[in-house]
This record gives C-alpha cells, structure tokens and sequence, in this order.
C-alpha cells in the first residue's frame, strides 16, 4: 500500500447568498489543519458554488465515466485525486443541499472506496437530517461515511454570523479528520485495486510502483536478499543497504512494477531499456508466498513493459543463486558470461521481433 499522503477534500456545500458554510468550512479548515499536519495529511478547501457545476446534464451515465462537459471532467479530476471527503452541509427541508446531491451525482467510480465524513449545520436537528439523507446517497456510490460527525446548532454556536469560539467543537472537528484518514487508509487498497490489473492470487493485484513506494521496497529488498547473501556468502549485495531515499531515486528512473495484497507488498521487478536491450533486475517475491507462481506472473509482466523497441533482456543474479538461475532458465533466459570478480552471473533472453 503506497505511503504517499493522502488528501482530504473539505467540501462546503451551501451557495446561497449570504449561507453560514463558508465560515463552518473556515472554522473546519483552521482547526483541523494542525492535526493535518501530524497526519500527514493535505486538507484541501472545495467550494461547491466555485465550480459552476449544472444540474446533471451529461448524456451518458456517470457510472460510464464518459463525460462530455469540461466542467464534470474537471469535477471528475478534482474528486479522483482525493482520498477522502468532509463534507460541510446545511439542512434544507430535513435533506441534504440540492448542490451536494448533484455534485455526488455527476460522478461514479470517482467516489467508490474513500471515507466521507460530516459537519452539519442547522436549527431543531442541527443538520443531522441532512446527515441522514446524505449517508442513504454516498452508501450507494461505494463511500464509507464515518460514524464521527460535527452537529452545530446555529441557535447556541452562531453570533453575527460568525461561529462562537468552542473548544468540544473543536475537538469534535479533529476526531471527525482523525477518523476520515483512518478510514481512508484502511480503504487504500480497494481503491487500488479498482484501479489496478489483477495479480497473479487470489486478492492480489499488480500496479507500476512510484516513488512514494520507496519504504515498502526497502522492507521487501532487505526481507528477500538476506538469503541471497547467505547462498552467496557476501554481504556486498546492494538491495541489502539501501536506504529509502537511495531507493527513491531508482524507482523514479526505473519501471517497476510490484504486485499488492491487503496492503502488503509481496513481490516486485524493476526493467530499464538501453537501446534495443532491456535490463532487468530486482526480482523478489516475499519469502513465505514463493513456489506459487509470482516469479514467473513478473517475469512475463517485464517482458510486456520492455517496450516494443527491444530485442534482448538481460539480468544478473548471484552464481550461486541455483534456484534463481532455475527459474530464470525455465522461461528462456540462458548465461551470457561466466562468472565476474563480484560473484555474479549475466543471463539473458531474445525477444521476437513482432508481437512485442
């Protein structure tokens, strides 16, 4: 599961003149900001009456993904990058803003898997209808709404349109982004794997790791490669002392793709082409999952990301790495040198010319 920060959208979701949300969504965003900041976390303010959305008038279904209108397009930008949702709503007639319900209805998969939760605002309920009705909505798009919810009662909270200083609102408002984030990183790995190809077990999915990636390599590199310096007696192997910044600089070059279950890293390999050869490298698959077919699902996905352009892949691996040699002579790869000063061995495989 990638560490990269998340990012939370506080949405305020009132556009009447003269509304009460833009300063609920300004009291929300300066105290939940330095919490954000233990966090790690990005809040990001989204005001709905900036976006000029119309009521819904794409002609295809927002399930589709198939937008016509640059205004959902930039919406479907906007929401897709996020990983969670505070949404700041008035109550209007016991239901949630008019301008909330389209703005979740314009989109479909954009949603599915990110945490939602609410800051209400009301007289008699607090907002807590709108709550209700919006919790009925978000469900049917694949959010999860948090049980943590802000309810301000305009009545007690409210003083010339500005919100009176409260220091149980204010907790309430850090608990409520403290349970948002960990719903959506408990969530991370739905939403990737939507978004990913599928991976060779049951549950597993594949996806091109980044650089955000860099502290779950490190672990998978010191994990596999620890027996390779056994086989080989040396300790001079480098996946076994870099650090995750050294490891962030390789990824950002190098095509790797790595293969993800319930938010563990089980195996990786990396390909760099120069010119018409490829180089590969970096073959691990978690100890305790080997012998079910990882090894060779990433052989095979190597091959795919070489690029059409090359004819011959090539890799190096320890001389006395027999059961890595085994593998990589099984599917076509056959030594190319002998073994060099530094205990390695170079294999390599012909690519066809079509096809590839």
């Amino acid at each position: 599961m990638s560490t990269k920060p998340l990012r939370v959208l506080a949405l305020t979701c009132a556009t009447r003149p003269g509304a009460l949300g833009p300063a609920v969504g300004r009291w929300l965003i300066d105290t939940v900001t330095p919490r954000a900041a233990t966090l790690d976390v990005e809040v990001v303010p989204v005001a709905l009456d900036d976006l000029d959305l119309p009521f819904l008038d794409e002609e295809e279904s927002p399930s589709s993904g198939d937008y016509r209108h640059e205004h959902t397009r930039r919406w479907s930008a906007i929401v897709d990058a996020a990983d969670g949702f505070i949404a700041v709503t008035p109550e209007y007639d016991h239901a949630m803003p008019a301008t909330l319900k389209n703005a979740l209805d314009h989109l479909g998969s954009e949603w599915a898997w990110k945490p939602i939760g609410f800051v209400s605002y009301g007289h008699t309920s607090a907002g807590t209808r709108a709550v209700q009705h919006a919790e009925q909505v978000v469900t049917a798009l694949r959010m999860v709404p948090s049980g943590a919810t802000v309810a301000i009662r305009i009545g007690d909270a409210v003083r010339d349109g500005q919100l009176r200083p409260d220091a149980d609102r204010d907790a309430a408002g850090a608990a409520l982004l403290d349970e948002v984030v960990r719903l959506a990183h408990a969530l991370r790995p739905m939403r990737e794997r939507d978004r990913a190809m599928p991976g060779p077990l049951p549950g597993s999915y594949a996806r091109r790791l980044t650089v955000d990636d860099a502290p779950e390599v490190t672990v998978l590199q010191r994990c596999c490669w620890t027996e390779e310096a056994v086989v080989n007696e040396t300790l001079a192997i480098p996946p076994l002392h870099e650090s995750v910044q050294e490891v962030r600089e390789w990824l950002a070059s190098w095509h790797t793709t790595g293969i993800w279950r319930d938010g563990r890293l089980l195996g990786m390999v990396r390909t760099l082409p120069d010119g018409t050869d490829c180089h590969l490298g970096r073959l691990a698959v978690v100890p305790d999952l080997r012998g079910r077919g990882m090894g060779r699902w990433l052989l095979q996905a190597a091959e795919v990301t070489a690029g059409p352009g090359c004819r011959r892949i090539q890799l190096f691996t320890g001389a006395r790495s027999l059961r890595n040699i085994a593998l990589y002579q099984s599917v076509g790869y056959r030594p190319v040198s002998p073994a060099g000063p530094d205990g390695t061995v170079c294999l390599a495989k012909s690519l066809p010319d079509t096809g590839h």
